[in-house]
């Protein structure tokens, strides 16, 4: 198994995949890692939908403008966020902290009016608010992933609507990224990155 650090530094953005399916044992502990992530008040709102099927992975593919290696990925994670599970479980989650102690009073009633804000918010807006809570998840699959030698790519340059239409979800789903997944059939090299003095403000 890969040390954290070895898999932060190893995790490259695969777009190669070979045809081999990956079991179902292993999806099961991938997904277990994004259901362990933290989240805003433990709403815990991200929604996966795991395609197989190479039909639907061909509309996913077109949804993200035509980038044809999502369709040849074994696994295509459509990863969401709930927004009606968002708002409730940010309202719960803060009163169970009340509970035991962990936040004063005061900060419950501030989340109160919070969410209470928030419902008020067109669709647009709230999404990408709540979408790092996702993407925090979607990182643990993409980490994981290194365990079993699997390789993912984060999409994020998608038409959402086109999307939901594939499924027929509604507004109150938000798409915040594809992740198809497979055993590399590629090494990509390591690409340049920023230092730490070019980061830090």
């Amino acid at each position: 198994m890969l040390r954290t650090r070895e898999a932060i530094e190893t995790r490259r953005s695969i777009r190669k995949f070979k045809s081999d399916p990956i079991p179902v044992d292993v999806m099961d502990a991938l997904l277990d890692a994004a259901r362990l992530a933290p989240s805003g008040c433990n709403a815990q709102p991200w929604r996966f939908k795991v395609v197989k099927d190479k039909e639907t992975k061909l509309k996913l593919a077109e949804a993200a403008y035509d980038q044809p290696f999502i369709a040849a990925a074994p696994v295509v994670l459509v990863c969401c966020a709930d927004i009606g599970a968002y708002l409730e479980g940010m309202v719960s989650g803060t009163e169970d902290l009340g509970k035991v102690g962990a936040v004063e009073e005061r900060v419950v009633q501030i989340i109160h009016r919070a969410v209470a804000g928030m419902k008020s918010m067109p669709v647009a807006e709230i999404g990408p608010r709540i979408a790092l809570n996702v993407a925090i998840a979607v990182e643990h699959i993409a980490l994981r992933a290194l365990d079993f030698g699997l390789g993912s790519c984060w999409i994020r340059l998608i038409n959402e609507q086109m999307v939901k239409g594939i499924f027929g979800w509604d507004d109150n789903l938000y798409v915040v990224a594809l992740l198809p997944l497979g055993y590399p059939a590629e090494t990509p090299p390591p690409r340049k990155r920023r230092s730490i003095e070019e980061i830090v403000l």
